[in-house]
């Protein structure tokens, strides 16, 4: 049998560690909260919200890590990839790999780390949070659980189809031939939703529901689509959906209907509270950088203006360094942007 780690397990962590461990596959959970840890040991993996399920399951600190690992899923925040990669590389099995479900454009800088033929990327199309140590909640509904999971050169057929046996024993995983096209479709949506929700203080849903959001929203894509555009990526299908044209416009009807459409595409995932909302909530530094902030990076690189992303990187740090709170009002701050 594989020999698995998630490591980083938070609320996705622990929600894929749950459907694993109930599954019949060997996975260690782990994490630094001691306080969480404890909790999962002592009394399984509760999963709340769409689903209610108590799994027993394995959970560990990271000094408590041993041995070698077959399989490596990376959930921690991008901010500290480079010392936690070196970190796992001693821990991964020759023919091992390490498979980030983390936001943004990971892979390249892991790869770096440790070689394209143990790097895998997949993109996670459901959320989850957590409600206390050891519960967590699952905020999508379970119709709508998916991965889109893609591969760097040299990955071999044998190393991809371990690893998408082992996520499927949570739910789909399609196979996901333009990774980095993929990778900015995810980023389009949590640049959008997760960007504008940690900006309004609120969960998905709060997004859609607000006329305003909805226009800064829709601005927001279009920059984030312009951006991958001018970099010459085809960004790849969300669920079946060609997001872009969904979404994209040139006129004002056009426009118009995509922000019709912003509450029917988030239907299934309304309840999602964004993990940098999560993040504020605890005090920490937020993947903003990771998120927007690639966005901006991207488009100062092929000269293609970025105003909204711009400002949700600006009122996310706000409220890091605390000159502000998340709060639906913050809505006002693109007012001049959008005149």
């Amino acid at each position: 049998m594989l020999r698995c780690a998630i490591y980083g397990a938070g609320s996705l962590g622990t929600v894929l560690g749950a459907f694993m461990t109930k599954n019949g596959a060997d996975v260690t959970l782990i994490n630094r909260n001691r306080e969480h840890v404890d909790a999962l040991n002592k009394n399984g993996a509760t999963i709340t919200g769409k689903i209610k399920m108590n799994q027993p399951v394995k959970a560990i600190l990271p000094q408590m890590m041993d041995g070698k690992y077959d399989v490596i899923i990376l959930l921690t925040k991008q901010l500290y990839n480079k010392e936690v990669v070196e970190h796992l590389k001693s821990f991964l099995a020759d023919d091992g790999v390490l498979v980030t479900l983390q936001n943004g454009l990971p892979e390249p800088q892991i790869a770096e780390i440790l070689g394209e033929n143990r790097t895998m990327g997949c993109t996670v199309e459901w959320g989850a949070s957590m409600t206390e140590p050891g519960v967590c909640e699952l905020t999508s509904e379970p119709d709508s659980l998916s991965f889109h999971m893609g591969r760097m050169e040299g990955i071999s057929d044998e190393q991809f189809n371990k690893v998408k046996g082992l996520l499927e024993l949570m739910c789909p995983v399609h196979e996901e031939k333009n990774l980095i096209g993929a990778r900015w479709s995810k980023l389009l949506i949590n640049a959008t939703f997760s960007g504008l929700g940690t900006v309004m203080g609120g969960v998905f849903g709060d997004v859609c529901d607000s006329s305003k959001a909805r226009e800064v929203a829709v601005r927001l894509m279009k920059e984030v689509i312009d951006v991958g555009t001018a970099a010459n990526v085809e960004f790849a299908p969300v669920q079946g959906k060609q997001i872009t044209k969904l979404f994209y416009y040139k006129s004002p009807i056009k426009k118009f209907i995509a922000k019709s459409l912003i509450p029917i595409a988030m239907k299934k995932h309304r309840s999602i509270e964004p993990s940098m909302l999560q993040d504020l909530k605890k005090g920490k530094p937020t993947e903003i950088d990771a998120i927007n902030g690639v966005v901006c990076e991207w488009g100062k690189k092929v000269g293609v203006a970025t105003p909204i992303n711009d400002k949700v990187v600006e009122i996310v740090k706000m409220c890091e360094k605390g000159i502000i709170t998340p709060a639906k009002e913050n809505i006002n701050m693109f007012d001049s942007l959008i005149k």
